[in-house]
């Protein structure tokens, strides 16, 4: 069949965004990898690839099952999350995308890799060899806005942490680097997948669930339903911020502080604000603040 010249005009137009990860295991810090890849890509495709390597240490999730978490982890970029065994390299995904018919590219990668890349691509980009072949009109990296979430270290909720969180069976620390729409089911699964993959035993009991007094007046008061109920008004201590309740989990609540800020937290760090029976001032109108720390003072 003859193409006319309008389709190799669209051929040569085809543009395609991209990353790579480890993702092992998947994390918060990934998830702003993901939207900021579909953001930049804007109404062009983009692919989200996942690499193979395995072993106890730093790779404890299985190829499928790290493929099974991200996808549910974050349903927003799932269709986009691509399965494919032969895939092992960033040179397989450039040869794999050339294959498909794109001519441009960019790959989106945490700050401190974009250098890396942008060196080891080009330097092959036109060349044949074991690496396969790609030859791209445009080859680009850009930046996610933040540090790789792969990468080792102790800066923010990387995967790292996380591997230690779970080693330490710290369900609690390691939850708190999962996204806040993630239910304590799925949570509690991709914990046990990661402690199975790095030869731990499975535990019924989580490190959080230790730390808390079986006599707790609060975590009793909570189970009976005593305490919280959604859309009850509550304060963080630590903040003085206040919220509504969205999600009551086992042991933590889900608060609603604005409409672009969620955060989780457990029962002993949040208070329910109840009207105070101190009369109104005379003097002046109190502030939220001042609100805040007179309930404070009259629930101790």
């Amino acid at each position: 069949m003859i193409h006319s010249f309008k389709n190799y005009l669209i051929e040569e137009d085809k543009v395609a965004y991209f990353t790579l990860g480890r993702l092992n295991p998947p994390t918060t810090g990934h998830e702003k990898l993901l939207d900021s890849l579909a953001k930049q890509a804007g109404r062009n495709d983009y692919f989200v690839f996942v690499t193979q390597s395995q072993d106890k240490k730093k790779n404890p999730l299985s190829y499928n099952a790290k493929v099974k978490h991200v996808r549910k982890m974050f349903p927003r970029h799932a269709r986009r999350v691509m399965i494919n065994k032969k895939i092992r390299t960033v040179f397989d995904v450039a040869t794999f995308l050339y294959e498909k018919g794109y001519r441009s590219v960019v790959m989106v990668v945490g700050s401190d890799r974009v250098n890396e890349f942008q060196t080891l691509l080009n330097k092959y980009n036109g060349k044949d060899g074991q690496h396969g072949f790609y030859n791209f009109k445009s080859l680009d990296i850009a930046s996610a806005g933040e540090r790789d979430p792969d990468a080792e270290g102790v800066s923010g909720m990387s995967a790292s942490k996380m591997r230690s969180f779970a080693s330490d069976n710290d369900f609690a620390s390691f939850s708190q680097g999962l996204p806040s729409s993630m239910s304590n089911k799925d949570a509690k699964k991709l914990f046990m997948d990661v402690r199975s993959g790095m030869g731990l035993k499975e535990e019924t009991v989580f490190k959080r669930h230790v730390e808390l007094e079986p006599l707790s007046e609060t975590r009793e008061a909570f189970v009976r339903g005593d305490l919280f109920d959604l859309g009850d008004t509550v304060v963080v201590k630590n903040t003085e911020e206040v919220g509504t309740l969205t999600h009551l989990g086992s042991n933590y609540v889900i608060v609603q502080l604005s409409e672009n800020k969620v955060v989780r937290k457990w029962l002993d760090d949040v208070e329910k604000l109840e009207e105070s029976s101190e009369p109104p001032s005379e003097e002046k109108n109190p502030s939220k603040l001042e609100r805040v720390q007179r309930l404070r003072k009259f629930s101790l």
